[in-house]
């Protein structure tokens, strides 16, 4: 399960330089240079750890983080910043920050504490889902419906997978496409509808969520 680490930066080469280093090491990195664009990314895709500057243009970290915070208890966020005072650090973990890194900051070191992050968040260990008497277990890529096997592609399980791992958020084509296609791909959004149909026929027997389409947006799971 590919694992989304958002970078906010307005320094452009130290953005694409640690966005390059954490997608050489497994995960998939996104680059904004301030916080209007990162609130723009958060709002179209989905992120399981946040690494930001302090001091960037109009809105700065600490603003952010305390947004962040407000939306979701859960997600690590890390300060990466060249300020090195007591003060900011308390201000940091007072706005509901989990680390803190001190520029220039050694990028191996940085994927370690990534690592230890999404360990205690649970994200990189959260391998099975369970939604009423539907289990997924993503080691296995497995589904089972009250003990009984249900045969899934493995794009169809990482669709229903990413889709009832958020209940009752829409997801459009295009980000579907986007995460579970490559992107050399030449298929087009009609492909996506073609797996849903797939999912919901295979699942037809499954009272615990429905697969709801949301006219003119995409699709959500809503469990029932």
């Amino acid at each position: 399960m590919m694992i989304h680490i958002l970078v906010v930066e307005d320094d452009a080469k130290l953005n694409q330089i640690v966005c390059s280093y954490l997608n050489d090491s497994g995960y998939h990195a996104k680059g904004a240079r301030n916080v209007q664009d990162a609130y723009d990314l958060m709002y179209n895709s989905l992120y399981d750890l946040i690494i930001s500057d302090i001091m960037m243009p109009d809105i700065d970290g600490f603003a952010f983080a305390k947004t962040v915070r407000s939306l979701n208890d859960t997600i690590p966020i890390l300060f990466m910043t060249a300020r090195d005072d007591f003060a900011s650090k308390q201000k940091g973990y007072r706005a509901g920050i989990d680390d803190y890194m001190v520029k220039p900051v050694n990028m191996d070191e940085l994927v370690l504490r990534v690592g230890a992050l999404l360990r205690r968040a649970n994200i990189a260990n959260e391998r099975r889902l369970t939604v009423g008497e539907l289990v997924m277990d993503a080691d296995a890529m497995s589904v089972a419906l009250r003990c009984e096997e249900i045969p899934v592609t493995v794009r169809e399980f990482n669709i229903l997978f990413k889709m009832l791992s958020y209940p009752n958020k829409t997801f459009s084509r295009q980000q579907l496409m986007d995460e579970f296609w490559d992107m050399n791909n030449d298929t087009t959004l009609r492909a996506v509808d073609v797996y849903i149909t797939k999912l919901r026929d295979e699942l037809s027997r499954c009272e615990e969520f429905k697969i709801v389409t949301v006219h003119g947006l995409g699709y959500k799971a809503v469990i029932e």
